[in-house]
């Protein structure tokens, strides 16, 4: 076995099958296939989910191993994704992670999916280094990450109803826009006027921590009397109405985020998960970067959304850890970035 391991890694959290190889460090493939079966119902259906995961868990690995040029033999550990995320695709991809490491006596990494959207950011150069804090926002968390190491790290505010992916999906589905609509809303928002309509920043009671139930309530009203006044109001404004939604989402999450780097007295500063992806919330960082003098981490987009590039990068560093896992490992749907 290597010093440096070169390790197979796993994501099967949600919706999307994705397999990595990482040699010394490095990622030398990262392959993801999507499903496309949710997009008729408005959101990701746990069960046609993890049926997916079986039809395409053998395809993608195998193809990420060939880009990586790497033999199943010449592997040193199998990462997965234990959690957070839907039992039912966990179970793919700990139940397939297990089989392979059986059949090729090595051992296995157990990887936190929220740990490993903050590791991303140690994929390509630059990278930052510790302690800084991570803004992670996805569709199923909104957190800021006090990051002190590897997988030393606290969650020091984090959404205490919806998270701020939950509000892009949600007022994507009252404007009747496909599912995902989050990166639609990113589209159609750099068409309109981001002051167009006014909806309220929802307080939490700690400083740090993020509320967007009552931003969506707020949107869904706003839409209901417009449509009752001009039944052609949504389809006359759609531009404008993603913009200022949008506008609002980023103002919060800049807001909470300059906080932070202010009461931990932090200056460098990164964002991660799906919404990163976002262009607003990206812009937006990269400009509260240059008020403060912060400086401002973001990984490429394939490594924003759900993928097992940042998956492959935790596990290197748990591997030289010795943090291994044994037959008896199950998925957790819940599983906090604090342990």
């Amino acid at each position: 076995m290597s010093t440096y391991p070169t390790l197979l890694a796993i994501e099967s959290s949600c919706d999307d099958t994705s397999a990595a190889v990482i040699v010394n460090g490095e990622v030398k493939s990262n392959v993801t296939a999507n499903q496309e079966a949710h997009r008729i119902y408005g959101g990701v259906v746990p069960e046609l989910a993890s049926r997916a995961h079986q039809q395409h868990i053998v395809p993608v690995v195998d193809t990420a191993l060939k880009k990586a040029g790497v033999d199943r033999k010449d592997l040193d550990g199998i990462a997965f994704t234990r959690g957070p995320g839907l039992i039912g695709s966990l179970l793919v991809g700990v139940s397939f992670a297990k089989g392979m490491a059986l059949t090729l006596d090595v051992p296995m990494v157990a990887v936190n999916h929220m740990q490993a959207h903050v590791l991303a950011h140690f994929i390509d150069p630059p990278r930052p280094t510790f302690p800084f804090l991570c803004l992670t926002v996805s569709g199923g968390h909104t957190q800021i990450v006090l990051v002190k190491d590897y997988m030393d790290m606290e969650v020091v505010g984090e959404t205490i109803d919806d998270a701020a992916g939950e509000a892009f999906d949600k007022t994507a589905k009252m404007l009747q826009l496909p599912y995902p609509g989050g990166p639609i809303i990113d589209k159609l928002a750099k068409l309109g006027n981001p002051k167009a309509f006014k909806f309220p920043e929802p307080k939490a009671h700690r400083p740090l921590d993020f509320s967007f139930s009552g931003l969506k309530t707020s949107v869904l009203y706003q839409l209901r009397k417009k449509k009752l006044e001009d039944p052609n109001f949504v389809t006359d404004n759609i531009n404008d109405i993603c913009a200022s939604v949008q506008a609002t989402i980023v103002r919060i999450l800049i807001k909470k985020l300059t906080k932070a780097a202010e009461m931990y007295n932090i200056n460098q500063v990164s964002i991660a998960g799906g919404v990163s992806a976002n262009s607003e919330l990206r812009q937006k960082v990269n400009e509260a970067g240059a008020k403060h003098n912060w400086q401002v981490y973001i990984p490429q987009f394939q490594y924003c959304t759900d993928n097992a590039g940042m998956i492959a990068m935790a596990a290197h560093h748990q591997f030289l850890a010795g943090d291994f896992v044994d037959q008896k490992v199950t998925p957790l749907a819940r599983w906090s970035v604090s342990g």
